[in-house]
């Protein structure tokens, strides 16, 4: 009697396990096609949400020059008054920056704090993005020290073709040939080490391009954005130097390259093992021209800022474990709240208050 309960309650098995399979047959594509659609609708919702009032800082790129599969070459989108700027194109970075809702068709500018590959890779990514994304009749602005042209000039030519492409493919409404690739905004600083100058004043935002240091790498800047008593200040690639810090006195959030000299060395010591013959030398000369975790903790002290976030984390961090290892004695010398960047980090600063709240919109 048992075994044909056995028996019995074996074919019940077989034959729900069937039936499953049957409507999984017959019902798959249905449900895959509307789970589908939901998450396009998801999606074109997510990027058509209003913003509050208020500055806005994304990190579409945390990386540096180090292939590092979770961190996407130096990029920030900067939010302020309904306007979309984009400080530095690193590699990968383009996808992020929609990926995280932002608008490509609806920049209003990309600001290049120098002219290292790694900085400028998806430039001609961003630019295509944002003519055909928006339809914009007129090229997008890339605004930077003198130099800047040649870059432009550059990604330009290089898109050329595709240009034609797209125009041929999706008509000219769509992909009005005059707004294609990027026109140069350049701007030159005086020979002094604080030098700044006001590259955009437009519905009550500031922003400031100040002078750094990159040596040999000439010129190089950061960015500070004033907007409605909310503050924020991008370094770029940089060592310690006065005007960062003149720069940084009084803002809430310093965005802040940094490079670990003590795993960069660890790299070094293992160089011999590489396949890449540059790897030893290369390893050498980069702490030369970038500021440690513990020199950002020092700016952020000297400056007064209310959080320092580091990005251009180099080296890649493999292990959240290491963390610690990255910063080093930063805590030492800064006694506020230090972030170690990763993409996808939304940072908000609501007009006319102090809250700063940070929300990862990536994951």
């Amino acid at each position: 009697m048992r075994g044909k309960k056995i028996i019995v309650s074996g074919i019940i098995i077989v034959i729900v396990v069937a039936v499953l399979a049957l409507a999984a047959v017959i019902f798959s594509r249905p449900i895959l096609t509307a789970m589908a659609t939901n998450l396009i609708k998801q999606r074109f919702i997510s990027q058509s949400e209003k913003w509050d009032d208020g500055l806005y800082a994304g990190l579409a790129g945390s990386g540096g020059p180090f292939p590092d599969i979770k961190r996407a070459g130096p990029c920030i989108a900067v939010m302020a008054g309904g306007h979309l700027y984009i400080v530095d194109a690193g590699q990968g970075a383009a996808r992020n920056v929609a990926l995280m809702g932002f608008q490509t068709g609806k920049v209003d500018a990309v600001l290049l704090t120098h002219f290292h590959s790694d900085h400028i890779a998806d430039l001609g990514e961003i630019m295509m993005q944002r003519w055909v994304g928006g339809s914009n009749t007129k090229p997008l602005d890339v605004i930077g020290p003198t130099g800047v042209e040649t870059v432009v000039e550059g990604f330009n030519r290089a898109y050329s073709l595709d240009d034609g492409y797209r125009v041929a493919h999706h008509g000219a409404a769509t992909a009005p040939p005059s707004g294609a690739g990027g026109v140069a905004r350049p701007f030159s600083l005086s020979a002094d080490e604080d030098a700044s100058v006001v590259v955009i004043d437009d519905g009550g935002l500031k922003v400031t391009a100040f002078k750094v240091n990159h040596a040999p790498v000439s010129p190089a800047v950061g960015y500070r954005f004033d907007y409605k008593g909310r503050s924020l200040v991008i370094s770029g690639d940089t060592i310690p130097c006065q005007s960062l810090t003149k720069q940084s006195r009084g803002a809430e959030v310093l965005f802040q390259s940094a490079l670990q000299p003590a795993m960069v060395s660890l790299i070094h010591d293992q160089a011999g093992l590489s396949s890449m013959p540059s790897i030893g030398k290369i390893t050498a000369d980069i702490p030369g021209y970038h500021s440690s975790p513990e020199d950002a903790a020092k700016t952020a002290d000297a400056a007064g800022v209310k959080q320092l976030v580091l990005y251009h984390i180099t080296p890649p961090i493999p292990h959240p474990l290491l963390n610690n290892m990255y910063l080093g004695d930063a805590g030492k010398y800064y006694s506020g709240p230090i972030t170690i960047g990763e993409d996808g980090m939304l940072f908000s600063l609501p007009a006319n208050g102090d809250k700063i709240s940070i929300r990862q919109v990536l994951k």
